[in-house]
């Protein structure tokens, strides 16, 4: 289980590969990718920066993972969530889980996104045509989040 916090863009094929390798036991390997967008709540943005609190954000993050492999059988996680300045269409985060099946590996992957959006340390920053905004959190995240509650 791994958890990384860089400004560095990462190679998704490389990184799958990396996850599954040495690993025969892998049947199924869900991942999601985040993207910068170019819009937000109906403004364009034509840059992000992402902030942290280096090792909270990675603390956080691990404990994330742990909660998901105590509800689902996993082989193994990559979290990587890149911080600093982001211009659109440039990869954010990449969450990747692999097992034995692939309903575990679905949810596994599918629950750290959700849990990772609410709860790991990260301030997002905007810049738009009316100048730099703080991204508030969104109530559609913390729903999705909740969904996981027991």
């Amino acid at each position: 289980m791994r958890v990384r916090v860089q400004e560095a863009d990462f190679d998704v094929g490389a990184e799958l590969a990396a996850l599954r390798q040495g690993k025969p036991q892998i049947g199924a390997l869900a991942s999601f990718v985040g993207l910068v967008r170019d819009v937000n709540d109906g403004t364009g943005v034509s840059e992000m920066t992402l902030e942290h609190y280096p090792g909270m954000t990675e603390k956080a993050l691990t404990a994330i993972v742990d909660q998901a492999r105590e509800r689902w059988t996993i082989i193994d996680a990559l979290v990587i969530h890149r911080v600093g300045r982001l211009l659109p269409t440039d990869q954010i985060v990449l969450v990747a889980v692999a097992g034995s099946h692939r309903g575990d590996v679905f949810a596994a992957c599918q629950f750290i996104m959700d849990y990772l959006k609410t709860r790991a340390p990260f301030w997002k920053r905007e810049v738009t045509g009316d100048g730099a905004r703080w991204v508030d959190a969104r109530e559609a995240d913390d729903q999705a989040a909740e969904r996981w509650q027991d």
